[in-house]
């Protein structure tokens, strides 16, 4: 890796080993509600995910063979552009922090409880951001969100460079200037995060401009701190359908969901990673 420094802020650069290892895929239609699924979280014995950005404020709760239970609408909030849910024992965090044109002046993440009562709203903006002029490529989207003990950490989709930066904020209504922590070189656009604190294990999901797909793990991401992270990208064989969400379900076992695209249902994804 290498270091890139600034009169205020150490950003680490770290670049992926890229593993040809055997990814399994097993996968599950999902209903037509949820043709643009951008997130995915636990609820219960289920799911519950959301729309990205055309839908009216509300989530969806599916089982694990697809089928739909129920959706549950907010009428005291606005969806601009909702790109993930993230979760704790307590909460749901929703990031409405798409910024594909990078004119946004501020992001926000939404606080459900654990029954779907809105509860607060983090309100977001970088730091560094003095531009907002609308434009196609800018390193001010952000699509990645996943709890880290008492905060949140959201993951850039920087379309100038390719890389990601991290960002962490409180998980409690307030008002943060983002600043990067460290600096991923995932050579792709990130567009889901989580983290598993028993497992020390990070995953994200990703897309170049070629319309490949991947998937990353890093191991020891909190013993390690910000100083290195053990990045390792994996291609994910399902063609040009985009994958929008990811969820840990052991060191080897990760569901994810993708996107509808044409003659294909969105679908919810059962990832194996062959030791």
């Amino acid at each position: 890796f290498k270091l890139n420094f600034n009169m205020r802020y150490l950003i680490l650069l770290i670049s992926p080993i890229f593993c040809y290892a055997q990814v399994t895929l097993t996968t599950v239609d999902l209903s037509n509600e949820v043709e643009e699924t951008s997130g995915l979280e636990i609820y219960g014995e289920n799911f519950i995910t959301h729309n990205d950005s055309g839908d009216k404020a509300r989530v969806y709760i599916f089982d694990s063979k697809g089928k739909m239970i129920k959706n549950v609408r907010f009428y005291d909030l606005k969806s601009i552009d909702w790109e993930d849910i993230a979760a704790d024992q307590n909460h749901y965090y929703i990031a409405d922090t798409g910024n594909n044109r990078g004119n946004r002046k501020q992001l926000t993440v939404h606080i459900l409880n654990t029954t779907l009562d809105f509860e607060g709203t983090i309100h977001l903006e970088y730091e560094a951001q003095k531009d907002f002029t609308e434009r196609s490529i800018h390193p001010y989207d952000a699509e990645a969100l996943t709890v880290y003990g008492d905060s949140l950490l959201l993951f850039s989709k920087n379309r100038e460079t390719l890389h990601s930066e991290i960002y962490t904020f409180p998980k409690t209504a307030g008002n943060y200037s983002l600043i990067p922590q460290a600096v991923l070189d995932v050579q792709s656009l990130i567009t889901a995060a989580d983290y598993n604190p028993e497992l020390d294990l990070l995953a994200l999901t990703g897309y170049n401009f070629q319309g490949e797909q991947f998937f990353y793990t890093v191991t020891d991401f909190k013993k390690r701190g910000w100083a290195s992270f053990d990045l390792t990208k994996y291609p994910i064989p399902i063609g040009r359908a985009q994958i929008e969400a990811v969820k840990i379900v052991d060191k080897n076992n990760f569901l994810l969901t993708s996107e509808k695209v044409k003659n294909q249902f969105a679908r919810l994804i059962h990832l194996t990673l062959e030791d």
